[in-house]
């Protein structure tokens, strides 16, 4: 393993060598000296070539956190201090938000003022967790009988070492929702991006060695998941794991951390249900119920990729999505006028692709979209399915593309059976004028989340996290910091 020059740095430059890792503080290759390649899914040319990780690169990476959590290189810092580095890097994020949102959009797609919003997300991330550094209080109780008098109280510590895998639809604020909380919790993380988009990650790291996270606190491992992010998942120096992808990968992490019974939060798949009243305002509906779906190219995994509407008003609504999907502006994301991206690779192109094409052989009927692009770059049309049913693919099973299926009902019951009929329970909304009826079908859908008439909200204050096969603990809020802490009772007497 050799030491990059240490005048690498962002933006990225011919003469400036391959991406590398951080790891204890330097900027390294990897021990292989092997590289692979990140690509512009606008082009499908390459941007850079990156660091090749492996599972010997993983080893250094978790020793060197293991060495800065028990030399307590982060904790031994006041609190406060580590509140304001954490509000530091929120600052520097900010201030790189251009150059985070231009790279964030070449290396998976999204047009840049999207990104741009993504980028200032993930800087509110760390300016809230900044907040939470001084702030994980345990609590006293008086125990035993009179005469024999016991003080017991708690303490709120870090879980310790924390391996973090990513995923490459939002790369930047899903690293940023596991390092801010987990930094402020006090715990030592070694990161690993999706292989698709390790840049702006790096550049996060980078970040927040500027801002004074000290070194073996952060570090940073490229490379696959299936070498990498299962060599962190099952090394037993490793505390905890927090992952964000697919269902079935989150399967293989639960088993990988089986050995030393790792604390996981999974963030995993969803096929959320989108309910339209009858009473719906369909002029905020219509387009509501669009953005839900094919928001990033319906590469979300929150994405209303199920739509159920009223018989009464569905051939409305469902003539009004198409429309909306139609009038998309799809193309490069650095066009101002771009509204809508590629799909992030060939691969996840000929994904969608099959489960479109499978569902046109099943019965299910394009209403609109359902064909790609060009033949440069990975662009696919926004796409309305009608005349599915539950028991196609395409309506259960996770796609991650623009896809949206559309079926009628007839009264609430139905809607909502409708709607929790899924093995994954991430997300929902329903769209009524009424708010009683709205805040009943939410306390009924299983989802961890429902917005009634709202589907695409949240942000750092909101939990997000799914029922059944859509994960296991929360994300941002306060409940994000339960990930990385532990609790430690303490008991004493007092005579």
């Amino acid at each position: 393993m050799t030491t990059q020059p240490q005048s690498w740095s962002f933006p990225l430059q011919e003469d400036n060598g391959p991406a590398p890792m951080l790891i204890d503080g330097s900027w390294l290759s990897s021990i292989s000296g092997q590289t692979f390649p990140t690509y512009d899914p606008g082009t499908g040319e390459k941007i850079a070539d990156v660091a090749l990780g492996s599972e010997k690169d993983a080893e250094v990476a978790v020793a060197a956190a293991r060495r800065a959590f028990d030399e307590e290189r982060w904790m031994k810092l006041p609190a406060q201090q580590r509140g304001a580095i954490l509000w530091r890097a929120a600052e520097l994020i900010k201030a790189s938000a251009d150059e985070l949102a231009t790279l964030e959009s070449q290396d998976m797609g999204i047009p840049v003022p999207q990104a741009r919003a993504m980028v200032l997300e993930a800087a509110a991330q760390f300016q809230y967790y900044a907040g939470w550094a001084d702030k994980t209080h345990g609590r006293t109780a008086d125990l035993g009988p009179a005469e024999r008098r016991i003080q017991g109280y708690t303490l709120r510590e870090p879980v310790g070492v924390v391996a973090m895998i990513v995923p490459w639809n939002a790369p930047l604020i899903s690293a940023s929702k596991k390092l801010a909380p987990a930094l402020a919790a006090g715990c030592t993380c070694v990161l690993k991006p999706a292989a698709e988009t390790p840049l702006t990650a790096l550049w996060l790291g980078q970040i927040l060695f500027a801002a004074g996270v000290p070194a073996g606190v952060v570090n940073i491992v490229t490379g696959p998941g299936s070498t990498v992010g299962a060599a962190l998942a099952e090394h037993d120096d490793v505390d905890a794991v927090a992952f964000t992808g697919s269902t079935e990968v989150g399967r293989s992490i639960i088993h990988a951390g089986a050995g030393n019974i790792k604390k996981l939060s999974l963030e995993l798949g969803g096929k959320s249900p989108v309910i339209v009243m009858p009473d719906a305002d369909l002029t905020a509906a219509i387009p509501g119920v669009a953005g839900a779906v094919f928001w990033n190219t319906g590469q979300v995994c929150a994405a209303g990729t199920r739509l159920f509407v009223h018989e009464a008003v569905f051939d409305q609504v469902v003539e009004g999505v198409a429309e909306e999907g139609r009038r998309l502006r799809i193309g490069y994301g650095a066009d101002p006028d771009v509204d809508l991206g590629p799909l992030i690779s060939r691969k996840q192109l000929e994904r969608v692709t099959a489960y479109v094409d499978g569902g046109r052989e099943a019965g299910a009927r394009v209403v609109s979209g359902g064909n790609r692009i060009g033949d440069k770059g990975y662009f696919f049309e926004p796409t309305v399915l009608a005349d599915v049913d539950q028991t196609m693919a395409v309506m259960r099973e996770e796609i991650f593309g623009p896809v949206l299926g559309v079926m009628p009902f007839s009264d609430v019951d139905e809607a909502v059976a409708l709607a929790n009929d899924s093995s994954f329970g991430l997300a929902s909304s329903v769209w009524t004028r009424d708010g009683a009826v709205g805040h009943s079908i939410a306390r009924r859908l299983r989802a961890g989340r429902v917005g009634i008439n709202v589907h695409r909200a949240g942000g750092v204050h909101m939990p997000a996290g799914g029922y059944r096969q859509s994960g296991w603990g929360r994300e941002s809020g306060p409940e994000a910091m339960e990930n990385y802490l532990e609790t430690k009772s303490v008991v004493s007497t007092l005579s």
